[in-house]
């Protein structure tokens, strides 16, 4: 066996931006993000899944992109914090906006994880997908109330060293009500 490198093209929409890319077959998502594509927001933190710096929104759901193998993801909608915005285009989405409102960063390094993370979480409630937290008479599949503790079990995956935990559930928080 060789030192061959095998490359792909592989489809995928960023950004809602079609692209055509060939990758590398050891390449993780995040790597291509940054590398390639030069969308820096998504963070190397860990590189194991377990800080949730990486996190973007793979076909709508939250995904640590450091654990991704671009290669299989073949057609996938990928979103990256460059990409969110308000729903005419113009401004920030409204979960950046609530971020910088409550002041829920201090680094900045985890910042893009969390407000994909969240952006995901409020996805995935709205879509009924319960959490560790929810009751379990709640019923799968219609909206779940995010109440504090659902806020920060669903976002219990994305780490912040600088503790600012508590603005980040306000700023979900605004964006809720």
């Amino acid at each position: 066996m060789g030192t061959e490198v095998f490359h792909s093209e592989v489809p995928l929409t960023v950004n809602g931006e079609p692209r055509r890319l060939t990758v590398d077959h050891r390449s993780t998502l995040l790597d291509v993000l940054r590398e390639q594509l030069g969308l820096t927001g998504a963070k190397k933190g860990c590189d194991h899944g377990q800080c949730g710096a990486c996190t973007v929104l793979l076909d709508g759901r939250r995904a640590n992109s450091c654990l991704l193998l671009a290669v299989a993801h073949e057609g996938a909608d990928i979103t990256t914090v460059e990409g969110l915005c308000s729903a005419d285009g113009e401004g920030m989405h409204p979960v950046q906006q609530a971020f910088l409102e409550r002041d829920a960063f201090q680094c900045g390094y985890c910042t893009p994880g969390q407000i994909c993370s969240a952006v995901g979480a409020l996805a995935e409630a709205e879509a009924g997908h319960p959490s560790h937290v929810t009751d379990p008479g709640a019923g799968a599949g219609s909206p779940m109330e995010l109440t504090r503790e659902e806020i920060q079990e669903r976002l219990s995956g994305n780490l912040c060293r600088c503790g600012a935990y508590p603005h980040i559930v306000e700023a979900v928080e605004d964006v809720i009500r």
